[in-house]
């Protein structure tokens, strides 16, 4: 599985308050693997909903926003039991609890369900556009993309946010503008953290079952009044000759 977008967090936050004045700091790990070059551990200072300084393992240093900020990530920048400290954290901090929380992801998130269908565009250079809908996935971090022959397709491709059920589980839809060719291969491709790897779902060009069942259904419905109507004709053509007329004065 690519790693590039998957993101997942773990969060921890401190909370003081002061003459109605609120400051507050929020560990976070980011990760999309348990590999350490995949976890990046950042620390931000908080006050009144503003973060004036953040400590990132990736920069290896503080980091100041605001006037406030800059003044506090000098000072603690030349200290260097400070900064020893936070960048321990990636270790001892986030090692153990992404570990644990990565396996709770890949263990119990539902895979998602995927369905293909084409549609007409209204204005459009290409006569056709294939829609790729994928249902009922957790968390919201997802990658849909298309593939033609196994190469991914980037142009005349558009998506949709990844939209809340209101169910916890999420969906999201991305759509294909192409010219169909024969012999080509278009498949939609799914990564996810509940999937040991990506998910890919071909296009089959041909019919859907259920306008098939439904050509099926019309078509025994036409043969079967045709029986009915030969038969009513081979009746009547059968009692016809068997009549004997009596001539009348």
């Amino acid at each position: 599985m690519a790693s590039s977008f998957l993101c997942l967090s773990l969060l921890f936050i401190s909370l003081s308050t002061a003459d109605g004045f609120m400051e507050y700091h929020v560990n976070r790990c980011d990760f999309n693997s348990t590999d350490p070059k995949d976890i990046e551990f950042i620390y931000s200072c908080y006050y009144n909903k503003i973060e004036y300084a953040r400590f990132s393992s990736s920069v290896g240093k503080f980091v100041g926003f605001t006037k406030h900020g800059v003044y506090n990530a000098d000072k603690w920048n030349s200290d260097p039991a400070v900064l020893n400290n936070r960048r321990a954290q990636k270790e001892t901090y986030c090692k153990t609890n992404v570990g644990l929380n990565y396996q709770t992801v890949i263990t119990q998130s539902p895979p998602p369900t995927v369905k293909l269908h084409s549609m007409t565009p209204l204005s459009s250079q290409h006569p056709a556009m294939l829609v790729c809908s994928v249902y009922d996935f957790y968390p919201s971090k997802i990658k849909v993309s298309w593939h033609r022959n196994g190469e991914e397709v980037t142009s005349d491709v558009t998506s949709t946010e990844e939209m809340a059920d209101g169910d916890w589980y999420y969906q999201t839809h991305t759509h294909l503008e192409y010219t169909p060719r024969s012999g080509e291969k278009i498949s939609c491709v799914v990564e996810h953290a509940s999937l040991k790897e990506p998910l890919k779902t071909d296009w089959d060009p041909s019919m859907p079952e259920s306008e098939r069942n439904k050509l099926a259904i019309g078509a025994s419905g036409l043969i079967l009044g045709l029986i009915l109507s030969l038969a009513g004709f081979i009746y009547y053509r059968r009692k016809a000759r068997g009549r004997i007329l009596v001539p009348t004065n």
